[in-house]
């Protein structure tokens, strides 16, 4: 297990980017959270199987259809064990 900390940047907020990124982290089977951020980035704490994260950072690197995304940054650590499921927060 292991935990990627995501920073994504671009046309990401009012595009439903949150509630996909949460259906399709569920569907990896990953734990962790979404968020928006005030200068207009969201952010992501993702943990779960190293391949599954890498998978669900090319799907945030596309989005939902109406994302424009430019840029996701990823910074890997040690799973915490802090999720028990993926959850969108404010």
């Amino acid at each position: 297990m292991t935990r990627a900390d995501l920073l994504i940047s671009g046309r990401v907020q009012g595009v439903f980017y949150r509630a996909s990124a949460q259906q399709e982290a569920m569907r990896l089977g990953l734990m962790g959270e979404i968020r928006n951020l005030p200068d207009g980035r969201v952010e992501a704490v993702v943990e779960g199987p190293k391949e599954r994260i890498e998978e669900f950072i090319e799907w945030c690197k596309r989005g939902p259809p109406a994302a424009e995304v430019e840029h996701v940054g990823v910074r890997w650590s040690a799973a915490r064990g802090d999720f028990r499921t993926f959850m969108v927060t404010r």
